[in-house]
């Protein structure tokens, strides 16, 4: 099928929608692969001789998660907010935030005074 020819918006392979640019679905029993966004429809026969390749990566074990900039905990190593610390008075607090209740409620921010590493937290 020669897609040059109709006024699509994009030009791509068959993997493609012309019309919206949304993946096809692999063809199967059907004679017609349709497009699940827009309806755009192309015959199986247009598929014959492609080759579809699909590959599955996988990280190896210990290399996926974040990386640390420093060592210690996670509290000393957030930005600093100008806040003064309620116990030696101190600008400057270090913070970083969790999701510890629900969903719809807002998030805790925990602050750590950088003098003397007095913790506090706030729910916001």
């Amino acid at each position: 099928m020669d897609f040059a020819g109709s006024c699509s918006s994009f030009q791509s392979d068959l993997d493609f929608c012309p019309d919206c640019g949304s993946v096809l679905p692999l063809p199967g029993i059907q004679d017609v692969v349709t497009c699940p966004r827009c309806g755009f429809s192309i015959h199986v026969r247009d598929f014959e001789g492609k080759v579809v390749k699909t590959s599955v990566v996988f990280n190896t074990r210990g290399t996926a998660g974040p990386k640390l900039m420093e060592e210690g905990p996670p509290e000393f190593q957030g930005p600093v907010v100008d806040r003064r610390c309620s116990r030696c008075g101190h600008e400057g607090m270090a913070y970083y935030t969790r999701q510890m209740r629900s969903a719809d409620e807002g998030q805790t921010v925990f602050y750590t005074c950088t003098n003397c590493k007095f913790q506090e937290k706030e729910d916001s």
